[in-house]
């Protein structure tokens, strides 16, 4: 996961809470960094935080 710069994880470890994310906002953490919904994926992975209520299948 070293492709993950520490800007994705702490944007994704600041918008999880309860260790959970919704699709809707993990796509805009990505787009607001503006990287591949599944890098962001990969972090939310990485730190262990559950992605919920996905409408798309992205992750």
């Amino acid at each position: 996961m070293s492709d993950i710069n520490q800007e994705v994880w702490d944007a994704v470890r600041q918008a999880a809470r309860d260790g959970k994310i919704t699709c809707t906002e993990l796509r805009k953490v990505a787009r607001d960094l503006k990287v591949e919904p599944r890098i962001a994926g990969k972090a939310a992975e990485g730190l262990k935080i559950k992605i919920k209520s996905c409408e798309l299948g992205c992750f």
